[in-house]
């Protein structure tokens, strides 16, 4: 739809206080989410208070109760738990506690809250505000404040977020947390993998979850664990035989270890708790396996945020903000929360239900149910996790006599392998043979071409890089040795998994067509690039692993100058002529400054950037970031922007210069990229069988696909994965600097700058809408996972 953008200027705060407080349990990203409300709230002209200690210190006072700065929350970003601090507070629950609190409150005349917390923290804002009034009347009564303040401070606005690592939030997609201890688990499994391979051993993972089993099924599926035990899905009735059989059938097919993950509320169907000492007795008993208890316990909350979670908490965070300045006396208490990669307003209580009403159906041993309220993401996540870990016997699978060719094109992406791994198991479900193809399509003219089986692909999804060996090489140059190739191979359809080149050779295969008959087959697209540059696409596999790449190295670079004198630190960032790695990481990295080609810079520009942190290296901040794309300016190198800064900030800052360079693509991928890498091959997959059995002819006895819908790329827009015909992106696309035309993440940018002190538009349009939980496209496939 067509809009005027609405810019936030006419929002002002003057005259408004607002508080900020952390209450529950703590959650990695929160002081994030903290930053970001207090330097949004200053950049409106609010006053900002600190709560510390949750609603014990709402309901203390006191000193409890801060005005801050903008220096307040500086060097936060990167710091795990909550600086402010979280405590439970019983005082709070009754009514003459939430009365001393509103005394505190309105003396400082705050009537703003953004909560940071939990169902149970939300709730009692909720309450408080609805008993506002009263508690003012029952104050004005006693004395402690006059009529006046009850007329001025009549209304509280309340505005939540939610930090906690279960992800246990109806509504939302991801919660402010839930990604860093993701992180935290899944580098666990993979230091374990080592150990238990050398020994041949069975580890039982106990992760936290008591009442979601959200982080043991995403854990699960992301290191393709053999057997997962969640609340939401109890196993059937003889569980113990079907794991012990699937335990062994796996060490006989030659896996030197098992891994199994065991959520902490876990039960059996008639509600009865499975513990990690359970499973791991049974395992001894029944099977002999030397077999190895670990339970992560706080380690899982614990440790650095990750790129995620930063740059969730701070959207989040402003966000929280722009909800409290339009809030009126009617708007009800809201959730700022993630549909897809986009921040949507919802109403508190109707999301509180609704997580109620998963633990309600749970407790009346609804399962299905459960697993249906808890969303679309975690629906499919399971149905994901049950298609991959357990091969079915050969007699049990369609035969279709399709054969169906994956290989990798471009650079190497960490998510490749769990991509190939989820395609080759779905397609073998679906009936088909799967040839995978080495080294893309150089590889291919050359007939390096085998079929590949389900247990080919074990152990992949942890892998960085590409096992299957990839090239940049475009198909164009060798197409009549690659039709031959498949002629020879009788290859039905293509699975191209990569990068823009993945994008392009599809590009090129569908327009030779005309002259080749083999190229006639269904064709996807599975965007992989740390770029994240292909058209058609939100997101593309192995950027997220890039960009935490990136932002863990700011962060050792900012540190490496702590106790010495002012310094600015410039970064050049990967992503050829495509600014998401430079502006995300300068985002989650706590940037002042990021250079990108799509936003064209000049000297004047680059002169006030100089001038902005030279003033704000004479206050209390000591260091100083800007990163810088590689292809962003060609005269504007690396080198002229070090000496340009070196020299303007000579007296007041020395300046140091890193090109981060190679270390951006390796790694093992993050929890993200298997998730997404895993989900959107096995969607992939899926609508390759679709194609095939619709352009099958039986008179011909072959595939005929000729149409523009049977060459896709499969990507992820806003809240919903959605199939494109490559033909129709070709107008939405660069091809001179190889980007898409429109990039949603540019829309972003206004936020690291109001994040480093600099005024600028930002547009809202998106946001202010009080959306319903219900109404919500659950196919929200997810900017989460």
């Amino acid at each position: 739809m067509d809009h005027q953008p609405k810019f936030f200027e006419n929002l002002s705060g003057a005259g408004k206080a607002i508080a900020v407080l952390t209450s529950g349990g703590d959650a990695q990203g929160m002081n994030a989410a903290v930053r970001a409300v207090v330097r949004m709230g200053i950049y409106v002209n609010a006053k900002v208070y600190f709560i510390y200690e949750g609603y014990q210190g709402m309901v203390d006072g006191g000193d409890n109760i801060v005005e801050v700065s903008w220096e307040s929350v500086s060097s936060i970003l990167q710091v795990g738990g909550t600086v402010i601090g979280s405590a439970r507070c019983k005082p709070f629950r009754t009514r003459e506690g939430r009365l001393q609190a509103a005394f505190n409150l309105v003396q400082r005349g705050i009537t703003n809250l953004c909560v940071i917390g939990g169902d149970g923290s939300l709730t009692g804002a909720n309450l408080f505000r609805e008993e506002w009034s009263g508690l003012l009347e029952e104050l004005a009564q006693k004395g402690k404040i006059d009529a006046e303040a009850v007329k001025k401070y009549a209304y509280l606005n309340i505005v939540g977020m939610v930090g906690s690592i279960d992800n246990d939030f109806c509504g939302t997609d991801m919660t402010i947390g839930t990604d860093s201890a993701l992180h935290r688990i899944i580098e666990v499994v993979d230091a374990i993998m080592t150990t238990a391979q050398s020994h041949q051993r069975t580890f039982v993972l106990e992760v936290m979850g008591r009442h979601c089993g959200y982080l043991a099924l995403v854990s699960a599926l992301a290191c393709g664990a053999d057997w997962v035990f969640i609340p939401e899905y109890p196993p059937e009735e003889g569980w113990e035989d079907s794991m012990c059989v699937k335990l062994s059938e796996n060490r006989a097919r030659k896996k030197r270890l098992n891994i199994i993950i065991v959520a902490e509320g876990a039960i059996d169907c008639h509600n009865k708790p499975i513990t990690s000492e359970k499973v791991k007795d049974l395992v001894v008993q029944r099977l002999g396996f030397d077999t190895r208890v670990t339970i992560l316990g706080h380690v899982q909350r614990g440790g650095t945020p990750s790129a995620f979670d930063r740059i969730l908490a701070s959207r989040m965070g402003v966000e929280a903000v722009l909800a409290l300045l339009e809030a009126t006396p009617d708007t009800p208490a809201c959730v700022v929360s993630l549909s897809g990669n986009q921040a949507v307003r919802l109403p508190l209580m109707e999301c509180v239900q609704m997580t109620q009403e998963v633990q309600k159906a749970m407790d009346e041993g609804r399962f299905l149910e459960a697993v249906r309220l808890r969303g679309r993401s975690f629906e499919n996540n399971l149905n994901t996790y049950k298609l991959l870990s357990h091969k079915k016997p050969d007699a049990e699978l369609p035969k279709t006599n399709f054969n169906v060719a994956v290989l990798n094109v471009g650079a190497p992406a960490a998510g490749m392998n769990a991509a190939v791994r989820a395609a080759v198991r779905v397609g073998m479900t679906e009936g088909h043979k799967i040839f995978a193809v080495i080294d893309g399509f150089e590889g291919f003219a050359r007939g390096k071409i085998k079929e590949i089986s389900w247990g080919d692909v074990g152990g992949w999804t942890g892998q960085g890089g590409s096992i299957l060996g990839t090239k940049r090489t475009l198909p164009a140059k060798y197409l009549e040795k690659i039709a031959d190739q498949m002629r020879t191979n009788n290859i039905n359809a293509l699975m191209v998994i990569g990068g823009f080149e993945a994008f392009e050779s599809c590009v090129q295969l569908q327009e030779a067509r005309a002259s080749f008959e083999e190229f006639r087959v269904p064709m996807c697209v599975v965007p992989a690039t740390i770029s994240n540059n292909v058209p058609g696409t939100d997101y593309s596999l192995g950027a997220d692993t890039a960009l935490n790449a990136i932002v863990e190295t700011c962060d050792r670079i900012k540190q490496s100058a702590s106790g010495t004198k002012r310094r600015v630190f410039i970064i050049e960032t990967m992503g050829g002529y495509c600014g998401y790695l430079a502006n995300m990481g300068a985002l989650a990295a706590g940037a002042d400054a990021a250079y990108i080609f799509e936003e064209q810079f000049d000297i004047r520009e680059l002169q006030a950037n100089v001038e902005h942190l030279t003033e704000k290296m004479k206050t209390s901040i000591q260091r100083g970031l800007v990163l810088r794309n590689e292809n962003c300016n060609e005269n504007y190198t690396t080198d002229f922007i070090y000496q340009l800064y070196s020299e303007e900030g000579k007296g007041v800052f020395d300046c140091r210069k890193n090109v981060l360079g190679h270390m951006q693509q390796g790694g093992a991928p993050s929890p993200f990229d298997r998730n997404f890498g895993t989900k959107i091959s096995a969607k992939a997959m899926q609508w390759i069988s679709k194609k095939l059995k619709e352009t099958y002819r039986k008179e011909g006895g072959k595939v005929f696909a000729n149409t523009d819908d049977s060459v896709c790329l499969l990507g992820m827009r806003r809240r919903n994965l959605v199939f494109q015909p490559v033909a129709e992106l070709k107008s939405e696309t660069d091809f001179v600097h190889r980007i898409p035309k429109e990039q949603w993440w540019l829309k972003l940018r206004p936020l690291m700058k109001i994040l480093a002190k600099y005024k600028t538009s930002y547009d809202v349009s998106d946001s202010g809408q009080l959306e319903h939980v219900a109404m919500l496209p659950k196919e929200a496939e997810t900017g989460a996972i």
